[in-house]
């Protein structure tokens, strides 16, 4: 016998297909247009060696901004991330600064040897600009980038970053633009929302920022899960639990020393939150770090998708089915704290 929905379910709008590319935006929350090709094209303006590619996605990782302002240094190179790491190793060689663009499982799974023999073997000044990190897509396996970082950390010479938010990404373009070397981002595209804006947050590359203390809980976030943390700690002051969060957008380098000594503070559990799947990424990157610096906390919980082909669908669907929307999460700390 099947049991009939509640009135609180049933008064949700129906999700349509739509949904499974759906801004990860909440309802009537602030956010910016495109900031990473707006931020591109102002890192461009002072360095005249940037040039813009991508493989037939400009318009699904903000590129086309670019490419509107400065279409003698766009290059559109077909659906061929083959061709694409290797046309902007071979610019970077010449002395430009590549910013290439694509789907971040087109980036780690189709052109990986193109990136680890011709990028970072030659250590070459290639940034790798990925859309669709993670469980950013609902059309399933081909294209969720759910292993994307634990690829990525693995490969010499190649730094990692995953961002919050419009504030972030707009600040980390100039700073990677300026880093020599390779780089691979995860990017939040389109309407991006502002979060870290309220903390006074400035990006430093290889940093972790403390954005808020706690006495109950420390969360450890990188990307869009900071976000979630956000949302969640404000939750849980209606239950007067205090927490912590530390935001850890370079994934490699890790700031093991930030971790080290937020994670140090006895009393209070360790929720390490992550967009990806729970191996490989920053959760195990924080794992060794505790181990390496002997730190042990009051208690350990890893918040990240399963080691698992995930389903299509809705992504609000599959944010709550994988344990990754601020509902799901909040639950899992409150049942955890007791």
């Amino acid at each position: 016998m099947t049991a009939s929905p509640t009135p609180a379910a049933s008064a949700k709008p129906r999700l349509t297909t739509s949904a499974m590319i759906a801004s990860i935006a909440g309802e009537g929350q602030r956010t910016k247009p495109a900031p990473f090709g707006h931020a591109l094209v102002e890192a461009a303006r002072t360095r005249p060696g940037i040039v813009g590619m991508t493989a037939d996605l400009g318009k699904y990782t903000d590129l086309h901004i670019f490419s509107k302002e400065f279409p003698d240094r766009s290059y559109q190179m077909g659906m061929a991330e083959q061709v694409l790491f290797g046309a902007a190793s071979g610019l970077a060689a010449e002395g430009f600064t590549p910013f290439a663009t694509t789907y971040a499982v087109f980036a780690t799974r189709r052109a990986y040897d193109f990136i680890h023999q011709t990028i970072a073997e030659e250590n070459r000044d290639v940034k790798i600009v990925v859309a669709l990190p993670g469980l950013t897509s609902g059309y399933g396996p081909s294209h969720q980038a759910a292993e994307d970082l634990a690829l990525m950390r693995a490969m010499p010479n190649m730094v990692v970053i995953d961002p919050c938010d419009a504030h972030e990404i707009e600040q980390i373009v100039p700073a990677i633009a300026d880093h020599k070397g390779p780089v691979y981002m995860r990017l939040l595209r389109g309407q991006v929302p502002l979060v870290l804006d309220e903390y006074g947050y400035s990006f430093e590359l290889g940093k972790a920022k403390l954005l808020r203390d706690g006495a109950d809980a420390l969360f450890i976030t990188s990307g869009l899960m900071t976000m979630r943390a956000h949302e969640v700690a404000e939750k849980l002051k209606a239950d007067r639990i205090e927490a912590a969060i530390l935001h850890v957008p370079t994934i490699k380098p890790l700031d093991e020393a930030a971790i080290a000594a937020a994670a140090a503070k006895s009393g209070r559990p360790v929720f390490v939150m992550e967009n990806h799947t729970v191996i490989g990424g920053l959760g195990e990157a924080v794992a060794a770090t505790l181990l390496r610096h002997r730190i042990q906390p009051a208690a350990w919980h890893h918040i990240g998708l399963p080691d698992a082909f995930l389903d299509a669908g809705a992504l609000p669907t599959l944010h709550d089915r994988y344990g990754i929307s601020v509902d799901a999460v909040t639950a899992r700390v409150k049942a955890a704290l007791g």
